[in-house]
């Protein structure tokens, strides 16, 4: 827990989409959520009520599984953990970043051939329209796309790094260093600070991100729950 008032990394998809990511929320009384097809990461307070579970449950519907990334509460009776991975939140501490040559930002036209970059690589979830979130910088070869990087979520002040993935057939040739630090150039050119989150057990990766000037601010989990076919009825 961070003593104090909560920092803004505590809660970043809360963060997120009552700041510069707000024109994607959507609202249902105290919870938010980015369109289904931009990103699965919603927002709960960071005390959530009974009543926040319920605009949760109305707004994904019965039987809906979603994501309750950096909530470290218990989940209302009735609701199953379907996923439960711990994870590392890094921030950046020192990066040398640079822009590279070989970069080129990637578009809504991009969007298939990124699709099938991740489906091939699984760095986490990137959506239709994913792509409207931030700044994404690709790596071709022979025309064809072979790594990535990105932004992602957008707490005031700070810009997720994610998707970051390379081609199997390219892979020991350090192209995911170099769009790790152009993105993060990019990111520090707006005056904001780059960080990123990983799987906890992720370590081969953590120790990259440590190398490249990344220091662990702090430890997370990434959940998901599913919400009850029948909800308990509400007295109004």
């Amino acid at each position: 827990m961070t003593a104090g008032a909560p920092h803004v990394l505590d809660n970043p998809a809360l963060a997120s989409l009552t700041g510069p990511h707000a024109h994607f929320a959507e609202k249902r009384g105290r919870v938010l959520r980015y369109p289904v097809d931009v990103s699965p990461w919603l927002a709960l307070p960071d005390e959530p009520d009974d009543g926040d579970w319920a605009d949760l449950a109305a707004l994904a519907g019965p039987g809906a599984e979603v994501p309750l990334t950096a909530y470290a509460g218990q989940v209302p009776e009735g609701w199953e953990i379907t996923f439960h991975v711990e994870g590392v939140q890094l921030v950046d501490d020192g990066l040398t970043t640079a822009p590279d040559p070989e970069a080129v930002r990637l578009g809504p036209a991009d969007v298939p051939e990124i699709l099938d970059l991740i489906e091939r690589t699984r760095p986490g979830p990137f959506l239709p329209r994913t792509i409207e979130m931030g700044t994404y910088l690709g790596i071709r070869r022979g025309g064809a796309l072979v790594a990535m990087a990105g932004e992602r979520l957008h707490p005031p002040g700070w810009t997720e790094i994610s998707a970051v993935c390379t081609d199997a057939g390219v892979r020991g040739q350090g192209l995911a260093t170099r769009l790790i630090l152009a993105v993060a150039h990019g990111i520090r050119e707006r005056g904001e600070t780059p960080f990123l989150h990983t799987g906890a057990k992720n370590t081969g990766a953590i120790r990259l991100y440590e190398s490249l000037g990344f220091r662990l601010r702090r430890t997370t989990a990434f959940l998901a729950a599913r919400v009850p076919e029948r909800l308990p009825e509400t007295v109004s």
